[in-house]
């Protein structure tokens, strides 16, 4: 990946964080995802008050890929409010990994857009549940 695409990934990641909806926890996040059309895609968590209607930002990241046509995520940006990585949460993991592969970057960035962790979704997801568990499909080693 170029620089140049890291750094767009992450202009997004946080203008989408900018524009989040967190008047609860006040922990605004932004995600930014590049797709293997070569698109970036971008969304932010939106809270409720009945808390477990909220959404975060990776979801909301794959839902504009998936409605643009999109199916494969190549790199993941995530953007929190604080000095610290804010990683995806076990939920937005297993979503990520629909649409992604063992070896899909995510990088976190802190609030004011340098990067502090960048790992891959096999890292932060080992032996992840997916279509294959379902369908009996792979063969594992």
């Amino acid at each position: 990946m170029a620089a140049s695409d890291i750094t767009a990934l992450i202009h997004a990641a946080t203008a989408a964080r900018d524009r989040a909806y967190a008047v609860y926890s006040n922990h605004p996040v932004g995600a930014a995802l590049l797709a293997d059309d070569g698109q970036i895609y971008a969304g932010c968590n939106v809270e409720n008050a009945a808390y477990p209607l909220g959404n975060c930002a990776e979801p909301a990241a794959i839902a504009a890929m998936v409605l643009a046509g999109g199916r494969n995520i190549a790199h993941l940006v995530v953007a929190g409010p604080g000095q610290v990585a804010c990683t995806p949460c076990g939920g937005c993991r297993q979503r990520i990994h629909e649409f992604g592969a063992p070896d899909t970057r995510i990088t976190m960035c802190d609030v004011d857009g340098n990067i502090v962790l960048e790992t891959t979704l096999g890292d932060v997801l080992p032996h992840a549940f997916g279509g294959a568990n379902v369908t009996g499909t792979k063969t594992y080693d």
